[in-house]
């Protein structure tokens, strides 16, 4: 509950008064106008007796027994998407993008303007705070700031609990061994050292004889320097981290009380339910609605950026099957919680389970879940051919998203307070099926637009101060993973700067050897470990909890303001009066170059005047921002989120579609300020590092379980085709204007090494050029005799012998402090050069093609049927050009080896020794490529012909232009030889 002043006069600004029998004075009694008895009497003395707003006259007896400048308190019952009536919660059609502001409920229900209450509220605020510095008891103080503080922001304030021991501490920072890291640190130095004395040797020692490949080779060992150095320097300071689920618990869910935990709003997307199983999709939504977590803090949004009516019905079928699979998990502690995961687990269910009935509830549970599949599997076989007259609903009318890119936005609330319960009488938490609106001729940014509906349909309806997103395919494998991510963002020390948690992605479904990395170990386990000690792991997409402030271009509580540049600015930098006698009193943030809108740190308003803070939150400077709705607008404001009060309850669902619309967005920041940014199809990448600008961290989170598990494509294209597109999307970043080259470089927010890791994630696919050079070298070395390095000296071969040994040290002792396999390393290097010869090459000429020529390339696959084997997908090969580039530099290799030793055979023991390291050169690209090769021929040897000619015919012609051209030979004299002819007697 939560007490109200009375209305402010839209005029004066003074409260409106109230009669005597206890009501508002009221002018006009159709729109409800906010004008007190004084301004009334001077517009009726002017002879005008008409509303302003709404047109109608007034009514005469409106003067009889008011007491002006009285206040009364009136409770105002929270609005929540339980009131919401019955009719509201259902499909929705067509809602128009563009409202007036009088018709976008910009008043609350006494016609009051809404930013006028904030303006209120900051003031009483500001009152209680100038009070709280006169009092000085301890005690007295406590009892202020509790006053003060919103109930959600207690819990930072709540006294430990001596049973529990030192439970203010909710996670730890676990620093490597002094010695592994200490001795990681002194090879990395030594090999910088080695390689700038092997990179002077191999400069002043050119090979006049084959100078071309020389000069090639210099250059390619230069720029793999350079990645290495990217990649290597921000693992400078790797840590591990521990957190403390049990303090959480003792510290916020106090018995006989009310839960304290943050809400929390599960993001789930989806297109395509033919390409992405709503099975899959729907034991994501069952894992995420059976969480260890209290049911009315958790919010599950399922956005179908398809409108496919099947994703619709597949949500009501697990909406059904929820009400008896969440509570049969909560009973007996299921780990993990989404059914076809569980019941395939090939363990004995039996142990730790010594309840009598577990047995029978367990044998009837999976009967109930095949029942559900079959149910399933009949509407994906429905709906495999569409009707030629489109899809209709149960209740006759026709499905309003039969037109993929021409529909309205959908709503439909399955789940929650005003939903069903479970079989057990209990609450569930709140499920909605979201579809924003798209229409032709409108941009909708395919995920990273869906991700920005699902902001703010869930700003209206919830507003859970944190979001956490996952991919369709990526269920919840530990039940208490958000408890993991409250260790770190509700700890009052650690997460007041923290942007995101970030948990690892692990993965199913792969054969044990990984022979195309796709468990990404090394990434995960090295590379994101590392920037966890300096400002934060990257954002990878999906396993990741946002806090929701941040999203919205909000700059860290703590971090210290810029002061402004100048004494006026655009409508959200606006001309202080008069400066604070004190620098170090904390300002505004100057408008950044970043930043065309009314972005700005929630702690500054305090130190604004009345007149400041009232145009700081002015509805113009906000609807720039974040568009027109005003109850979006409002919950922007809520830092511990929650419904706004004064909106209207049986408006939530209509504003819910509004923010939806397709036009919303126009003319805004979304997309380029706040929320998921746009400008590349890795917009994961992007949105991170928007964030770690702003001067936000991240932290990275290794529950012992694995937080959430997806599956991952395992054959060989699907395998190149996704790292195009990460590739492709690097590119794109690096094409625009926010490549970290130098985008932020001016605030001085993004740490070096911080800046060195967003540099290696947008170079890595330039790469690709000199390492395909590069693989290309042993070939041309063996087919011309020559070499590129000359005959070594005793100083040349120390410096070759230390720069292996110092690469073979720095694995090893990654590997130690790391925990990662010498099998995982080895593949890892592998699919480096097998994506960077082919995926990585690709990515970089579609990238240009796309940014400079505006030619949007696709290289697709052509699906085929896997056998019905474990991994059988593994050895499908499709077509795809992604193979032909390293199929090429297999071939060339192979010629050229078998043209090194015949070439030996002929000119005799001599030429034996300069071939080995000829043939040691061209060995490593072929070890490197052998995954490739191995699953080019899959297990039935059915190698795609086209694939095959095409590489025959690419090394071919090269071998012709070869000999024809030999660019790297010296010339032969044509004079002397004929002159050595006439001399042999025949």
């Amino acid at each position: 509950m939560m007490e109200s002043r009375s209305p402010i006069c839209n005029t004066c600004g003074e409260e409106i008064g109230v009669k005597s029998n206890g009501e508002f004075f009221v002018a006009c009694h159709e729109c409800s106008f906010p004008i007190c008895k004084a301004c009334l009497e001077y517009e009726f003395k002017e002879g005008r007796r008409i509303c302003l707003r709404c047109g109608n006259p007034y009514d005469e007896n409106v003067f009889d027994d008011v007491e002006t400048k009285t206040s009364k308190t009136q409770s105002i019952v929270p609005t929540h998407i339980n009131n919401t009536p019955q009719v509201d919660s259902g499909i929705h059609a067509r809602h128009i993008s563009t409202v007036s502001t009088i018709d976008s409920d910009l008043n609350d229900e006494y016609g009051n303007p809404i930013w006028k209450n904030r303006v209120e509220s900051w003031k009483d605020k500001k009152d209680k705070k100038s009070k709280k510095k006169k009092k000085d008891s301890k005690a007295t103080k406590a009892e202020e700031h509790e006053a003060q503080i919103p109930t959600q922001q207690h819990m930072e304030d709540m006294p430990s609990n001596t049973e529990a021991g030192a439970t203010d501490v909710l996670s730890v920072v676990i620093p490597i061994p002094r010695t592994k890291i200490t001795s990681y640190r002194i090879v990395i130095i030594m090999r910088l050292i080695i390689l700038a004395l092997f990179f002077n040797y191999r400069i002043t020692h050119p090979v006049d004889s084959a100078y071309g490949l020389w000069l090639t080779s210099v250059i390619c060992e230069i720029w793999f320097a350079v990645s290495w150095v990217l990649d290597q320097f921000p693992k400078w300071a790797p840590i591990n981290r521990e957190t403390y689920i049990d303090r959480l618990s003792a510290r916020f869910e106090r018995e006989g009380e009310q839960s304290q935990l943050a809400a929390v709003d599960f993001f789930v997307s989806t297109v395509d339910p033919l390409k992405e199983p709503p099975l899959i999709t729907a034991n994501t939504v069952l894992s995420i609605l059976a969480l260890d977590y209290p049911v009315d803090k958790v919010s599950c949004y399922v956005s179908d950026d398809g409108a496919a009516m099947l994703s619709f019905e597949s949500l009501v079928e697990t909406a059904d099957f929820a009400r008896k699979w969440v509570p049969f998990c909560k009973k007996y502690s299921i780990e993990p919680r989404a059914p076809e995961f569980y019941f395939s687990l090939k363990i004995d269910y039996l142990r730790d389970k010594v309840q009598p009935s577990f047995v029978k509830e367990r044998r009837a549970m999976k009967r109930d879940y095949e029942e559900f599949k079959i149910r399933m599997n009949a509407l994906v076989a429905k709906a495999q051919k569409t009707p030629e007259e489109g899809w209709t609903m149960q209740d006759g009318t026709s499905w309003p998203g039969n037109n993929t890119r021409d529909h309205p936005g959908m709503i439909q609330v399955f789940l929650g307070y005003s939903g069903a319960r479970d079989i057990e009488g209990n609450e569930l938490p709140r499920l909605v099926y979201v579809s924003r609106e798209k229409r032709p001729g409108y941009q909708h940014h395919k995920k990273a637009g869906a991700e920005n509906a699902l902001v703010r349909v869930s700003a209206v309806l919830t507003n859970a101060p944190f979001i956490l997103n996952l991919d369709c395919d990526h269920y919840v494998n530990n039940s208490k993973a958000v408890r993991e991510a409250m260790c770190f963002l509700m700890d009052p020390v650690v997460g007041q700067d923290v942007c995101f948690v970030q948990f690892p992605q692990r993965f199913d479904g792969i054969d044990k050897s990984d022979r195309y990395a796709n468990r990404n170990i090394v990434f995960f386990d090295v590379n994101m470990r590392g920037l966890d000690g300096i400002q934060g792991p990257v954002y990878v997409g999906t396993g990741t909890v946002f806090r929701r402030q941040a999203l919205y271009g909000y700059s860290p509580p703590s971090k210290p303001r810029i002061l402004p540049q100048s004494s006026s600015s655009s409508c959200c930098c606006l001309t202080k009066k008069k400066q604070p006698q004190d620098p170090s009193e904390i300002y505004k943030d100057a408008k950044r170059e970043e930043l065309d809108a009314a972005i700005f740190n929630l702690g500054d308003l305090d130190n604004y005047d009345e007149y400041e803070r009232s145009m700081l939150i002015s509805q113009t400077s906000f609807e720039k921002t974040f568009g027109l709705s005003a109850v979006f607008i409002e919950s922007t404001l809520m830092e511990n989120g929650g419904v706004p009060d004064s909106v209207n309850p049986s408006t939530l669902i209509k504003e819910a579609i509004h923010v939806i619309s397709c036009g919303y967005e126009e003319k805004t920041e979304w997309g380029k300020e706040i929320g998921w940014i746009y400008g590349s199809i890795t917009e994961d990448i992007l949105t991170g590092f928007k964030m770690h600008c702003r001067g936000w961290r991240s932290i990275y989170c290794m529950p012992l379980r694995p937080a959430f598990k997806g599956s991952a494509p395992i054959n060989l294209s699907d395998r190149l085709h996704q790292v195009l597109r990460w590739a492709l999307g690097s590119v794109e970043i690096f094409l625009s204007r926010h490549c970290p080259l130098w985008y932020g470089c001016s605030g001085g927010r993004l740490k070096l090494l911080q800046r060195l890791a967003y540099i290696n994630t947008i170079v890595y696919p330039f790469t690709s050029l000199p390492l395909v050079a590069y693989c290309t070298l042993p070939a041309i070395c063996l087919l011309t005799g020559k070499f590129i390095i000359p005959t070594l000296s005793n100083l040349a071969s120390m410096l070759f012998l230390g720069l292996f040994i110092s690469i073979i040290l720095t694995s090893v002792l990654e590997l130690r402090w790391s925990g990662v396999s010498i099998e995982d390393l080895w593949r890892n290097e592998q699919f480096w050069v097998i994506g960077g010869v082919s995926a990585h090459l690709f990515a970089v000429f579609q990238g240009f093609l796309k940014m400079l020529a505006g030619l949007d390339t696709n290289f697709t696959v052509t699906s085929k049927t896997a056998d019905d084997l474990e991994f059988g997908e593994l050895y499908i090969v499709k077509w795809t050009t992604l193979l032909i580039p390293p199929t090429s530099l297999l071939i060339i290799n192979l010629v050229g080896v078998v043209a090194g030793f015949s070439d030996a055979l002929n000119k005799g023991y001599e030429a034996w020794g300069p071939l080995f390291g000829k043939v040691f050169f061209a060995f490593w690209v072929i070890l490197h490529l052998y995954p490739f090769l191995k699953g080019l021929m899959g297990r039935q040897n059915r190698t795609p012909t086209i694939v095959i000619l095409w590489s025959i015919l690419l090394a071919s012609v090269f071998s012709l232009v070869w000999v024809r051209i030999n660019p790297f030979v010296s010339k032969t004299d044509t004079t002397s030889l004929s002159q050595n002819c006439l001399l042999i007697d025949c």
